[in-house]
């Protein structure tokens, strides 16, 4: 646990969420002393409540973010150490599936239905020679 609370990566979020609430205390009483001026208003006292509200955010993701690396790394801790009594079986290694990928574009061309309108119809051979020229041009 102290490996990974200690490590570079680790003292420097450290660093970053004390300096981030350390910040939005000093916003906090910055706003609520200029509240109480003469210069201040309803929106300074407004600036006052938010700031302490941020601060506790920075802790909290600063918590939550550390929570979840232990774990992982606990995790990672268990999965490496298997007991020496229990078997292990091999899962299948997944299969990609078939055809493009989720992130690529899927060009397919639709037939064109003479039945339709004469200007659809026209409208629509004309988007398929875009397409087709689109596709040539990417080759």
């Amino acid at each position: 646990m102290w490996r990974v609370v200690l490590s570079p990566k680790w003292i420097l979020w450290h660093l970053l969420a004390i300096l981030a609430v350390a910040t939005c205390v000093v916003a906090a009483v910055w706003q609520w002393d200029r509240a109480g001026s003469a210069l201040g208003s309803a929106l300074n006292v407004g600036y006052g409540v938010q700031w302490p509200i941020f601060a506790v955010f920075f802790a909290y993701m600063w918590w939550r973010f550390l929570r979840m690396d232990l774990q992982e790394h606990r995790a990672a801790a268990v999965a490496v150490e298997p007991e020496p009594e229990t078997v292990t079986a091999v899962a299948p290694s997944p299969q990609a599936p078939e055809g493009p990928a989720p992130w690529e574009t899927r060009r397919t061309v639709a037939p064109i239905d003479e039945s339709d309108s004469p200007a659809l119809t026209e409208y629509n051979r004309m988007l398929a020679a875009l397409a087709a020229d689109d596709v040539s041009d990417k080759r």
